[in-house]
């Protein structure tokens, strides 16, 4: 069983440009499918135990007023940390205490739901299909974050902003495969945290920019052009 935690991205080629999952990568489909499952199986949680989780897994109201929650933050050609090159982050809470984010243009592979299910010792009857994983970011690897439209609340979801809310409890995915789930999802584990002052510190640095989020942008699955298309949503000052 591979742990999620022993493949993070190590970029190759053009920095930031292409990931490389892990060794199972370069095998075939079904042997891949498998590889994510059991990583997914041994390691992955959802609810406490990550900044800003309240201990119903729910997030603490989103502050009023300031702050990156509910935008996007897209990487520059500064930034060359292989963990986030050329990466686009959906901001879910930027305060005084610190932020968060998930990544939200790198899969790393796709499950069938109902063993996905059935691994976190949950009832996979009656659900179909299959789920795409993201790799959110590298803290907390093992944990669960299900982005998705504002349509669906369950335990534990916590609205950011514009439509788009976040759900940490694996409840929604039962919803998902069973079809009563929300219109779009986005299942990543791990996420990308930042100390109080240190994203403020990156951004005056050029390491990112700020720019609108919407979910044709969040959810669709052209992956390889969407670094380029957020990046063109900067406002530039005359």
């Amino acid at each position: 069983m591979i742990d999620i935690r022993l493949a993070p991205f190590e970029v190759s080629g053009t920095p930031g440009r292409r990931a490389a999952l892990s060794s199972s990568a370069r095998t075939g489909p079904r042997r891949r499918r498998l590889a994510v499952l059991g990583a997914l199986a041994g390691v992955l949680a959802f609810g406490s135990a990550v900044m800003g989780l309240q201990g119903n897994g729910a997030f603490p109201p989103r502050p009023k007023g300031g702050g990156l929650a509910g935008q996007l933050l897209v990487a520059t050609d500064e930034l060359t940390d292989p963990r986030f090159a050329h990466s686009v982050v959906y901001m879910v809470q930027h305060d005084g205490s610190g932020a968060m984010g998930l990544v939200i243009n790198r899969p790393m592979g796709t499950v069938p739901l109902a063993k996905l299910l059935d691994e976190l010792g949950m009832d996979g009857k009656g659900v179909k299909g299959d789920i795409r994983v993201h790799y959110g970011g590298p803290v907390e690897p093992g944990r669960g974050f299900t982005l998705h439209t504002s349509e669906y609340a369950g335990k534990g979801t916590q609205v950011i902003g514009d439509g788009i809310a976040l759900t940490a409890q694996p409840e929604i995915l039962q919803a998902i495969g069973t079809g009563a789930g929300p219109r779009l999802a986005l299942l990543a584990v791990g996420y990308a945290g930042w100390a109080p002052g240190q994203l403020e510190a990156e951004i005056k640095a050029g390491a990112w920019i700020a720019v609108p989020a919407d979910e044709s942008l969040l959810f669709d699955e052209d992956y390889a052009t969407k670094w380029e298309r957020a990046t063109a949503r900067r406002m530039f000052d005359l």
